[in-house]
């Protein structure tokens, strides 16, 4: 059995990626900086500017990414003047431009969040993932992700109504209201979009940690064993870390030193410095 690869990159990812093949990665999963947030650690970068910022990027990640592959952007608005800035929107209507499909939307439900108020809203309890691919059809292991069917099965399904039964089979064929007899007697069951986890607090090394959780989840329901997973702004190394756990090669590029080091120590087979790396990168899918 190949080793599994866990390669962390200091730099820029669009500096760094032009280093690597095309087609060398089956996810890309990331929370890059958000506008205007974090300015003391990268800078900052204005809600007028984020757009074109990003755009960059994503050129780059269509590049990198396989046409089966899967690109998850957890992302979030900034509230400008007291109302919702519309980046993250624009920036999904540029990325259809350059020739992404906006395939999903997930919604990361943070069930710990605490409490608190502005004078004219409540406290965000959620962040966007947004699912874009290159193509219609991509890898997706659904079975991988499914969730315990719970009292449901013992109340929902005990007893059915006639358009239970019938109404999946409409004109319209919407695909809404599927025959839910179909899961009467099985303990096992497809997820929804909201995916409910909790933050991970206390982390005094990274001021922006996402859970182990959610990487993992997109991880599994994109990827196989071996495959290649991809994090142009890693962090403190949090989608390395699981990739390696999940038996996937993963590289982790990070712009700030600290962080480099941070993640590098996550990762037991990391070859970390970059004059280590080279030799590593010797895959199919990955050359310098």
């Amino acid at each position: 059995m190949k080793k599994i690869e866990a390669l962390i990159k200091k730099g820029d990812c669009l500096e760094v990626l032009k280093k690597f093949a095309d087609d060398s990665f089956d996810l890309i999963v990331t929370s890059p900086p958000y506008v205007d947030s974090r300015a003391d650690t990268y800078g900052g970068i204005k809600p007028s500017e984020y757009v074109a910022w990003f755009l960059k990027r994503t050129e780059a990640f269509s590049r990198v990414l396989k046409p089966t592959g899967t690109f998850i952007l957890n992302i979030k608005e900034r509230v400008v003047n007291g109302e919702r800035s519309t980046y993250v929107l624009e920036l999904i209507l540029e990325m259809k431009k350059q020739g992404w499909l906006w395939t999903e939307e997930f919604i990361w439900h943070k069930k710990n969040c605490h409490p608190g108020k502005w004078p004219n809203r409540f406290r965000d309890a959620w962040e966007r993932c947004l699912q874009f691919n290159l193509n219609k059809k991509f890898k997706m292991n659904q079975e991988s992700v499914m969730v315990p069917m719970g009292n449901w099965a013992k109340t929902r399904l005990k007893t059915l109504g006639k358009n239970d039964v019938i109404r999946f089979d409409s004109q319209v064929k919407s695909g809404f209201g599927k025959n839910i007899s179909n899961w009467v007697g099985r303990e096992m069951a497809y997820p929804s979009n909201v995916l409910h986890m909790a933050t991970e607090t206390g982390n005094k090394n990274h001021s922006a940690t996402f859970p182990k959780s959610l990487p993992e989840w997109f991880i599994k329901l994109f990827t196989d064993e071996g495959d290649w997973v991809l994090d142009p702004f890693a962090g403190s190394g949090t989608t390395c870390e699981v990739s390696q756990k999940l038996k996937r090669n993963s590289v982790g590029i990070e712009i700030l030193a600290e962080y480099v080091t941070l993640a590098a120590s996550k990762v037991t087979t990391c070859e970390y410095p970059e004059r280590k790396m080279r030799s590593s990168l010797h895959h199919e899918n990955l050359s310098l």
